[in-house]
């Protein structure tokens, strides 16, 4: 469920909603007179959707680009390449 608070408990409450941000790692979404202003969301939380949305993009790039030819690499091929480049 949605935690929806006006912009002033940011001030007045602010001890209670950066508790409620980690231990729910959910965000609480702020309002100005009524209409949605901001989002407060803990850090880890943050960086968790940030590369999940990064994995995603990268997932969507691949798919893309599979698409566009047939070329097929083994599970093997990758991994060689892998340790060519780091050196193992």
């Amino acid at each position: 469920m949605k935690m929806i608070r006006p912009v002033s408990d940011l001030r007045n409450n602010f001890a209670e909603i950066s508790r409620t941000v980690h231990e729910t790692a959910q965000p609480v979404f702020l309002t100005r007179n009524g209409y949605g202003d901001m989002v407060v969301l803990s850090m880890e939380a943050f960086e968790n959707m940030q590369f999940e949305s990064e994995v995603y993009f990268k997932l969507k790039e691949a798919e893309q680009e599979a698409a566009l030819t047939d070329k097929r690499f083994s599970s093997k091929d990758v991994l060689k390449v892998i340790k060519e480049t780091i050196g193992n």
